[in-house]
């Protein structure tokens, strides 16, 4: 037994729990990854069938072109101006309900940037019509 030579084998790398570490780092990214959701336009919808009869003189028409230019009650009005000119319309009349009415070629850009506009100057009873 004297004369027996142990031979070394080289280092190896146990892999027989790879496969489990793997498994479990992909479980944690999985689990403590976030997925941002796109918020939409923030809006408070009436239920469905819950229609009411307005005034006519309570209406104020918003129309957003195929261009992107916007007609406020049948003037034309750039839409930086948009929240400015809303707030002096509600200051004349508090019931006073924003229809805004989109033509089917115009941008959902320049549609978010007038809600945008709306919101700013504090409107509260916006209606969406439906385009053609």
């Amino acid at each position: 037994m004297a004369g027996k030579k142990r031979r070394f084998k080289g280092g190896e790398i146990p892999t027989s729990s790879m496969a489990d570490i793997a498994f479990l780092l992909l479980i944690f990214f999985l689990v403590t990854t976030t997925i941002d959701m796109d918020k939409g336009l923030g809006m408070v919808l009436p239920a469905e069938g819950e229609e009411l009869e307005i005034n006519k003189k309570n209406i104020l028409n918003c129309l957003i072109n195929s261009t992107g230019n916007v007609l406020l009650g049948g003037e034309g009005v750039e839409i930086k101006n948009l929240s400015k000119t809303i707030r002096q319309k509600i200051a004349e009349n508090d019931k006073l309900v924003i229809s805004v009415k989109a033509h089917k070629a115009s941008s959902y850009k320049d549609y978010v940037r007038v809600i945008d506009q709306l919101k700013q100057a504090n409107a509260t009873r916006i209606s969406i019509a439906e385009s053609n």
